[in-house]
């Protein structure tokens, strides 16, 4: 079914940001057409009045072009914590590529996180910024897990994009987020992509929400030999999977020379250097809040 899709004025496109990967967070849309199963976003429809099933609508935003773009200098720029900035609707409506050519000429710190290959479109424009990241949320290499999940780019795709801006020179992160218990394969993740990031960051599945309730289903329903697992993480509290999973990575960094961080992404490792994993299964650090994003912004 196609999405519902209209335009909407907003006063302002950045959002400041308590998020610690950002002083603003960057969304060109309300909802998310990937649709992801186990998405938090799904949240924003308290905020913005939508009552239509996550991923069944996308409203475009429209605003005042951005005539002092310096005045963002030294500032990081989030674009994608509650929706994707390539979506497949931005082939068309240019909202993403729009705001970096309204950017163009500052010194913002550009971040963009994305699951889908469209972002090759604007490689030259996101090469124009000095200080431009972008990273690929990645937690699968099982095509069909991956097709149960999103409607996004497929993994392979994803995958090449990322060697393609690395290869350009543009910073590449891959996001191993949600990892599921018992079918996310991160060590095999890992191993894929390490020549193609300088960034792996590692995101526990936290079910929380509308979505706990239809996450649990479908492993019942597809992978019913975990469901003692599942019931143990998430309905007993038990964090053993995790501190277990925490030890192999440890046991992977140190055999394969990368290295192994908790909570903190500070570092910035050469474009040639191998990546940095982070470990994020614990959310001190990027829990700490969600960021309002409603259509008078």
């Amino acid at each position: 079914m196609e999405p519902v899709i209209k335009e909407v004025e907003v006063k302002s496109v950045l959002t400041k940001s308590n998020l610690p990967v950002g002083d603003y967070s960057v969304n060109p849309y309300i909802g998310c057409t990937h649709g992801c199963k186990y998405c938090y976003a799904s949240f924003m429809k308290r905020f913005t009045g939508h009552t239509e099933p996550w991923g069944s609508f996308l409203d475009v935003k429209l605003w005042q072009k951005i005539r002092s773009p310096q005045k963002y200098d030294g500032k990081e720029l989030f674009f994608g914590s509650v929706t994707d900035p390539y979506l497949p609707q931005e082939a068309e409506y240019l909202r993403t590529r729009t705001l970096l050519e309204e950017l163009r000429g500052s010194k913002i710190k550009l971040s963009i996180q994305t699951k889908s290959s469209l972002v090759l479109r604007d490689i030259e424009l996101i090469r124009s910024f000095e200080d431009a990241r972008v990273g690929f949320s990645i937690n699968t290499l099982d095509e069909g897990f991956r097709q149960d999940m999103d409607n996004a780019s497929a993994i392979e795709e994803r995958i090449a994009a990322m060697r393609e801006l690395h290869s350009a020179g543009i910073r590449t992160t891959c996001f191993i987020s949600p990892i599921f218990p018992g079918i996310t394969d991160v060590p095999a993740i890992i191993k894929r992509v390490r020549d193609c990031c300088n960034l792996i960051w590692l995101e526990n599945l936290n079910l929380r929400g509308d979505y706990k309730a239809a996450i649990l289903a479908y492993i019942r329903e597809k992978y019913p030999s975990l469901v003692p697992l599942y019931d143990s993480i998430y309905r007993l509290g038990d964090m053993s999977y995790w501190e277990s999973l925490d030890r192999l990575i440890a046991e992977l960094a140190q055999s394969e020379g990368l290295t192994y961080l908790k909570n903190d992404d500070s570092i910035a490792p050469p474009l040639d250097a191998p990546p940095v994993i982070v470990n994020y299964f614990y959310h001190e650090k990027i829990k700490k809040s969600a960021v309002r994003d409603g259509r008078t912004e």
